[in-house]
């Protein structure tokens, strides 16, 4: 099938891949003196007294704002916010398919990280959480921890955070096929934006030790100064052993090469000098950093990419509908790290002894379980760490 004729004649269609539906029918006069006035005025008072109402006489408790700027759009980059609503209409029918989250897709004309915040805090008042989605690095880092401050609800960018769950549930996977242990592994890692920070702290949280990470203007190394304070935090808390040079040079004698980069980076002359059993990651799309073929020749043991039309794909639909779920279902104050290793557990332990040998390391997002796994373990894990108020 050609997606791209279709996704046009599809979207020619549907005019919209969301709609709002009324919980309440009005057919008549009670029905309209209740849904409406002068009944409504009950609820109303009530929440005033009682602020937590809310979560229990309206639609805030199930509802998530999936809101971008616009500046870094899937594969099309900087493309504005009106550009990226089909994507934030895509990803609120995932929330509702996969989680049966309500989702509402809101585009904000700005590029000012303060302007930004300023204007989500301001609604965030109508949601149960707020997902932001494709806003370019650095700002991203920025405005989530800016949001995550001045919000009592959950804030989570899904380009960094969804994408390391899943990440971090395959190589778990992966590790059972190698016999190899996270302390134990030497880590390569090119690219360093948005999703590759995110994946980079998760297995650090994770128990990895040795993560070497290599972005457009070489390796990241504490000798070096950096503009940008999340370089200098990632060279702070990665490359224990002062590597520098090329990629070919940090990815000798790895276990683990992570790709969240550009295509064709990773050659197979540089598979043949990573370590027995080398575990590929290759997530540049739709072109990965390696082929899995040519990782496949090289001698490469698992092999995941970001293609749906190749085993192992790195989805993060697989997170994000359960992540959410969980959280919304104890109203949770946050989406903390606990969390994220619960969900990405949780992922992994939905592949069977059978798919592990015949090298499947991901479920499936079809996979009923999926959502239903997540929001328990991610659930638990916000009574655990005292962020659940339900």
């Amino acid at each position: 099938m050609d997606y791209k004729q279709k996704a046009m004649e599809m979207h020619a269609q549907w005019a919209g891949k969301i709609e709002v539906v009324s919980r309440a029918k009005v057919e008549n006069t009670d029905d309209l003196s209740i849904a409406y006035t002068p009944g409504v005025a009950e609820p109303c008072l009530a929440i005033k007294k009682n602020p937590e109402l809310q979560y229990t006489l309206t639609r805030r408790h199930n509802m998530v704002a999936v809101i971008t700027d616009g500046s870094a759009v899937l594969g099309l980059g900087d493309i504005g916010p009106e550009a990226g609503m089909p994507v934030m209409e895509g990803k609120c029918v995932l929330f509702k398919e996969f989680g049966n989250v309500d989702a509402f897709p809101l585009c904000v004309r700005t590029k000012d990280v303060d302007e930004f915040v300023k204007a989500v805090s301001l609604i965030a008042g109508s949601f149960g959480g707020i997902n932001l989605e494709d806003i370019s690095a650095p700002r991203c880092f920025e405005i989530e921890r800016k949001l995550k401050e001045v919000c009592d609800i959950p804030v989570f960018h899904d380009d960094q955070h969804g994408t390391a769950v899943v990440v971090l549930s395959g190589i778990r996977n992966a590790l059972k096929l190698t016999g190899k242990k996270p302390e134990d592994c030497v880590v390569a890692m090119s690219g360093a934006g948005a999703a590759g920070t995110a994946i980079c702290k998760l297995l650090l949280k994770a128990g990895f030790k040795d993560i070497t990470m290599r972005d457009i203007n070489g390796v990241i190394n504490r000798n070096k100064t950096y503009r940008d304070p999340a370089l200098t935090e990632l060279a702070n808390i990665t490359n224990p052993n002062l590597k520098d040079g090329s990629l070919a040079d940090i990815v000798k004698g790895a276990d683990i090469f992570i790709g969240v980069s550009a295509p064709g980076l990773l050659t197979k002359e540089m598979i043949q000098t990573m370590n027995k059993d080398a575990i590929i990651f290759a997530m540049a799309n739709p072109v990965p950093e390696v082929m899995p073929e040519i990782a496949m020749e090289a001698g490469a043991k698992v092999i995941a990419t970001g293609r749906s039309d190749y085993p192992n794909q790195i989805n993060n639909v697989l997170a994000f509908p359960g992540i959410f779920r969980g959280a919304l279902d104890v109203r949770a104050s946050d989406i903390n790290d606990e969390m994220k290793l619960a969900a990405a557990d949780a992922i992994s332990n939905l592949v069977t002894e059978e798919d592990l040998k015949n090298g499947i390391i991901i479920p499936s997002a079809f996979n009923k379980g999926v959502v239903e796994q997540i929001a328990k373990a991610v659930s638990d894990a916000a009574r655990k760490t005292g962020v659940a108020r339900k």
